[in-house]
C-alpha cells in the first residue's frame, strides 16, 4: 500500500474556487481534494496559508543570465549555472520550467551561439543524473534572420523534452526595436559609433531579405510535421498577428502594442505578458502596460522572463490591485500555460493530475513561497 500525505488546514486554490480544506497526494499524483479539514493522524496542518499548483514558466532566460552572468563571460561550468537556475526557479515555486534556449542571435558578441549546445547538454545532463528540483524542458527561440539558425534547430526538432518554438526577428526598425534609439539604448554596451550603428542596421536588414522567409517557413513546417506548439515574439501589429495565425501559432510572447494583443484575441492566440511588467508597473522598453491588458481583458499566460520570483508575485499583485478573483490570476502561471503547452497532466489542484504544489504565505501583503512538491516529494 504506497503512503499518503494529507496537506489539511489550507486555502486550497482551484481553477474554479478556492476553500478552506485538504489534499491527500499519494504516489505522485493528487489522490483528493476535500473541504474543511482533516482528522487523519499525521496531516500536515498548513495553518490556512494559501496551496495553489506549481507554477509552470514558459519562457525564462534565467539558464542564459547564469551561464553568462556579465556580457562576455562564460561561467566555467554549465551544470554548476543549471542547478543555480534550478535553485531560483524551484524557490520561486516553479515546478514546470521551460528553459528558453537562443537559436541564433544578432548580437552580444555571439556568445549565445556559444552557449547554445552547453544550455541544451546541461539540461539533459541534468535530468539524467536525477539533481534538478523543478522538472525542466526546452523552449527553442529561433533568431529567424541569424544564418545559422537552422544548424542548431534542426538536429533538436525532434527532441522529446522540446515543447515550444517561437519565432523572433530583432532587426533594428520592427516589433520590440520599432525605435532605433530604443534598439541601440538596449544594446549600449557594444558601444556602437553613429556610422558603425548605421552601417550594422543596413547589414541586418540585408540578412534579414535574403535569409529570414526561407527560415521561418522551415520552422514552421517543422513544428507543424511533429507537433510542436509555435509562438510568435513581439507582435505589434494587427499584420504580425495575422501571418502568425495563418502559420499555426498558438501562443503570441509579449505583444508590444494593444492593438496587436487584440487582434491575437480575434485570432485565438494566447496572450503572453512579463510578469516583471506587472511588479515594475510598466514595460521595461517602453511597451504596452501587462496591467492595462489584464485590465481590458487582453491577458492569459504571465511569464517570468528574466526575475523567476515576479511570476508569483506578479499574479497575486493582479489580485490584490485589479481585483483578478485568485483563482484567475493563479491560472495565469499554471493551468494556462498547462494547457497552452500541451501539459495535460499538471497546472491544477484535482485529483489525477501531478502532485505539483506551492504552500504560499502572505507576509504583510506580499506571497512568500513557503514549501514546494513536485509529484508529491518536498523539494524546497
Amino acid at each position: 500500500m504506497s503512503s499518503e500525505t494529507i496537506l489539511t488546514n489550507a486555502l486550497v486554490v482551484t481553477r474554479e474556487d478556492m476553500f478552506s480544506g485538504s489534499v491527500t497526494l499519494a504516489d505522485g499524483l493528487i489522490r483528493a481534494v476535500d473541504r474543511g479539514p482533516s482528522r487523519a493522524p499525521g496531516a500536515v496542518d498548513l495553518g490556512g496559508d494559501v496551496l495553489i499548483p506549481g507554477l509552470i514558466e514558459p519562457h525564462t532566460d534565467n539558464l542564459e543570465r547564469q551561464l553568462m552572468p556579465r556580457p562576455g563571460v562564460l561561467w566555467p561550468s554549465a551544470l554548476a549555472a543549471l542547478m543555480a537556475h534550478d535553485t531560483q526557479v524551484a524557490g520561486a515555486g516553479i515546478t514546470t520550467v521551460l528553459d528558453s534556449i537562443c537559436c541564433g542571435e544578432l548580437n552580444e558578441g555571439k556568445m549565445r551561439r556559444t552557449i547554445f549546445a552547453l544550455s541544451v547538454e546541461a539540461v539533459r545532463h541534468g535530468r539524467r543524473t536525477d539533481v534538478l528540483r523543478a522538472d525542466h524542458l526546452l523552449h527553442l527561440r529561433c533568431e529567424i534572420c541569424d544564418p545559422i539558425v537552422m544548424e542548431h534547430f534542426e538536429p533538436l526538432a525532434d527532441d522529446p523534452l522540446l515543447r515550444l518554438v517561437s519565432l523572433m526577428d530583432h532587426t533594428p526598425g520592427q516589433r520590440q526595436f520599432t525605435s532605433h534609439e530604443k534598439y541601440r539604448e538596449y544594446y549600449g554596451h557594444m558601444n556602437w559609433s553613429d556610422e558603425q550603428f548605421e552601417a550594422m542596421v543596413a547589414e541586418l536588414r540585408a540578412v534579414q531579405e535574403r535569409v529570414a522567409p526561407a527560415q521561418r517557413a522551415r520552422v514552421v513546417e517543422l513544428c507543424r510535421r511533429r507537433g510542436v506548439p509555435l509562438a510568435s515574439h513581439d507582435d505589434t501589429t494587427e499584420e504580425h498577428v495575422d501571418r502568425a495565425g495563418d502559420e499555426g501559432v498558438a501562443i503570441s510572447e509579449f505583444p508590444t502594442t494593444e492593438a496587436a494583443a487584440r487582434r491575437c484575441r480575434e485570432r485565438g492566440l494566447a496572450i503572453v505578458m512579463g510578469a516583471p511588467n506587472v511588479v515594475r508597473g510598466g514595460s521595461h522598453s517602453g511597451n504596452v502596460s501587462a496591467r492595462d491588458m489584464a485590465a481590458a481583458g487582453l491577458l492569459d499566460i504571465l511569464s517570468s522572463d528574466y526575475v523567476p520570483a515576479s511570476l508569483l508575485h506578479a499574479a497575486f499583485l493582479l489580485h490584490g490591485d485589479l481585483g483578478l478573483p485568485l483563482p484567475g490570476a493563479v491560472a495565469l502561471v499554471t493551468d494556462n500555460p498547462a494547457r497552452a503547452l500541451g501539459l495535460d497532466d499538471r497546472g491544477r489542484i484535482a485529483p489525477g493530475l501531478r502532485a505539483d504544489l506551492v504552500r504560499v504565505r502572505m507576509v504583510e501583503g506580499h506571497p512568500v513561497v513557503h514549501q514546494v512538491w513536485k509529484r508529491g516529494a518536498r523539494i524546497l
